[in-house]
């Protein structure tokens, strides 16, 4: 079955849902029937409406990550989910801190770490380019005085998974407080929240979920979520944000005690929708496509992968580096309008459900041309 007649597609060849996925067909339609219409054609006010918007997402999250739906908040991105999470444990806020992060995590989580400890705490970070996806590499790492680490299960720059199951049963066992970033795996690198059994998660929609940028996520472990008085909160963070009394504050009984002040709709309208379609569709489902479509890409130019060219250790995305190349092959690439990208380490290709063999099959002669 072809799933392109399902999503919005410019001509060309798309290949950068590792950074913006495209948008459903249907999503202008969701958010005139869920955002619009209750605001526009109705003399009541929208709320009720447009909160049973973030319900929805919390719902498709709960279907996509096989959890519970109230253990999910609503974020603006992760940076501040991250933040929230770091200030709102008491163990983390000491001057004796120790995180661990890896030089390869996007950047913007080492800028929350950096700004959201005590000025004395320690952050220490694996270096870069180690093999994240061997779970004896991350073992010299995880020592007895870290307080907690951050794993992103896949990383954008180099494509590969981390083994979180195994990390997080380390770090638990440990006492270590275990924050997982999804950003780049969400809804292609399938992931059973309740089962890996961290502490956090945050994530977003942006990316292979296609549900566009504002809605992000922090899942809560509910063995957590009692220990946890974020700072960043607002009336939505409290258990009856209706109580109007400004001399008396109760945190939400669930994770939405990290949600704030007065939410944003919108994002979380098109996402709500975005995230239900692929739960239904499956993450299984989603990787199996890639895969098929990533493996003649990794036959072709197996010498030039920078990312993992086991499947298994892989995210969604296949990183070549042709050195003097690269240039000759971009300028080709964009010529024949198709969409890629590149950093340090090499071209990012991304191929999604919206994709198919006959795109792969010209991208690689393409390359092979100007090789």
């Amino acid at each position: 079955m072809s799933y392109k007649k399902e999503f919005i597609l410019a001509d060309g060849i798309y290949l950068l849902s590792h950074s913006v996925g495209r948008p459903l067909l249907n999503c202008h339609d969701v958010l005139q029937q869920t955002f619009l219409d209750p605001w526009q054609q109705s003399n009541r006010e929208p709320w009720p409406d447009w909160l049973a918007v973030i319900s929805e997402f919390q719902t498709a999250l709960a279907h996509l990550f096989h959890a519970q739906a109230e253990d999910f908040c609503p974020q603006a991105n992760l940076s501040s989910a991250l933040t929230k999470i770091l200030g709102s444990l008491a163990q983390l806020q000491q001057a004796n801190t120790t995180v661990l992060l890896s030089e390869d995590d996007f950047p913007s989580m080492a800028f929350a770490f950096q700004h959201a400890l005590h000025q004395q705490a320690n952050i220490r970070f694996m270096p870069k380019q180690t093999d994240l996806t061997q779970f004896d590499n991350w073992l010299p790492y995880l020592t007895d005085d870290l307080d907690a680490v951050f794993i992103c299960h896949a990383y954008s720059n180099t494509g590969q998974v981390a083994p979180i199951n195994e990390i997080v049963a380390k770090t638990k066992a440990m006492g270590i407080i275990s924050i997982i970033d999804c950003a780049q795996s969400a809804g292609v690198v399938p992931l059973d929240i309740s089962h890996t059994d961290a502490d956090f998660v945050i994530g977003s929609s942006v990316k292979w979920l296609c549900g566009g940028p504002g809605a992000a996520f922090l899942w809560v472990n509910p063995k957590r979520e009692a220990q946890c008085q974020p700072k960043d909160v607002g009336w939505f963070s409290h258990q009856d944000p209706f109580e109007f009394n400004s001399h008396h504050f109760s945190y939400h009984s669930s994770a939405l005690k990290f949600w704030g002040g007065t939410p944003s709709i919108l994002p979380y309208a098109i996402a709500a929708n975005s995230i239900g379609y692929f739960a239904k569709l499956s993450p299984k489902k989603i990787q199996s496509h890639n895969q098929a479509l990533l493996l003649p890409l990794i036959n072709a130019f197996t010498q030039y992968c920078v990312s993992p060219t086991e499947l298994l250790l892989a995210s969604g995305t296949c990183i070549l580096n042709f050195a003097n190349k690269q240039e000759n092959i971009l300028t080709a690439l964009r010529k024949n309008n198709i969409s890629v990208d590149v950093r340090k380490y090499g071209i990012r290709i991304s191929p999604h459900i919206y994709n198919d063999e006959t795109q792969i099959d010209q991208l690689i002669g393409i390359i092979k041309q100007n090789l």
